[in-house]
């Protein structure tokens, strides 16, 4: 393939160099997904006539992707990293502000104003520059306040020095694996918020304004999750009755001479 003249390129080629990795579903649409922007890169720079990644379709896969943290997986992990850890502030960031690792490595006290923090996300500062804003809640703001914190950025490395979004990301997942919870991970988290937000009643809009999501229908995968979930207890109780009022015996109790000729 490497000596593939560019003017040869065709769909079938790009074809082949996704299902080479076919056994990685993911790594296969990502390797299209960097085919296709280099190509555009060539049709842009005269390099190429067409983009022939275009025209070959992303590999259907169902996954559930990152682990979604539990409520008693932060109690575990919060019970092994108590406050005024480095490992504690990480988790306190990411569970009550919602941002990612990209972002979670570069704020800090220059953010802050009136009790809340102002940035422009890492992952759209280059498509576009609107600010995104996320109060400083009072269990937080207890967390930063008591924690060990660098000078520009809250999160800083042993040698004093911000993290990389990646270094972020292996450092914390060797705080999870501490915690007895190798299955957890940063991203798994940020999910774990959304869907206690969406359980607590947030909307869409909410949710697309504290994870910093541009589509609704981002914010409606937790949001028809928290939904189907209270109808399915509405439900429930329907299902029952009007029980609460029978204290003497309940209807799905078997009554005693039935329980005797079993």
């Amino acid at each position: 393939m490497r000596d593939c003249p560019i003017s040869a390129l065709s769909p079938a080629h790009v074809k082949v160099l996704r299902d080479r990795r076919a056994t990685k579903p993911a790594a296969a649409n990502n390797r299209r997904k960097f085919l296709r922007t280099m190509f555009s890169w060539a049709v842009e720079h005269d390099l190429m006539r067409s983009n022939p990644a275009r025209e070959v379709r992303k590999i259907r896969y169902e996954s559930e992707g990152f682990h979604t943290w539990t409520v008693a997986e932060v109690s575990q992990y919060e019970e092994r990293h108590p406050i005024g850890t480095k490992a504690r502030l990480a988790l306190a960031l990411l569970l009550f502000l919602g941002v990612r690792r990209g972002d979670v490595v570069r704020i800090g006290r220059q953010h802050e104003k009136d009790g809340w923090l102002r940035f422009v996300p890492a992952k759209t500062r280059y498509r576009r520059h609107r600010i995104s804003e996320k109060p400083i809640l009072p269990v937080l703001a207890n967390i930063i306040g008591r924690s060990p914190t660098g000078e520009m950025t809250y999160l800083v490395t042993a040698a004093g020095k911000p993290f990389t979004a990646a270094g972020f990301g292996g450092w914390f997942r060797d705080r999870c694996d501490e915690a007895g919870l190798p299955q957890c991970s940063a991203h798994g988290l940020r999910k774990a918020g959304a869907t206690i937000a969406a359980e607590n009643g947030a909307t869409d809009r909410q949710l697309m304004a504290l994870f910093d999501w541009e589509s609704a229908a981002q914010a409606n995968v937790y949001t028809a999750t928290a939904d189907r979930k209270r109808l399915a207890g509405e439900a429930a109780r329907l299902l029952a009755g009007d029980q609460t009022e029978n204290t003497e015996v309940s209807h799905l109790t078997v009554p005693p001479t039935v329980a005797s000729t079993t």
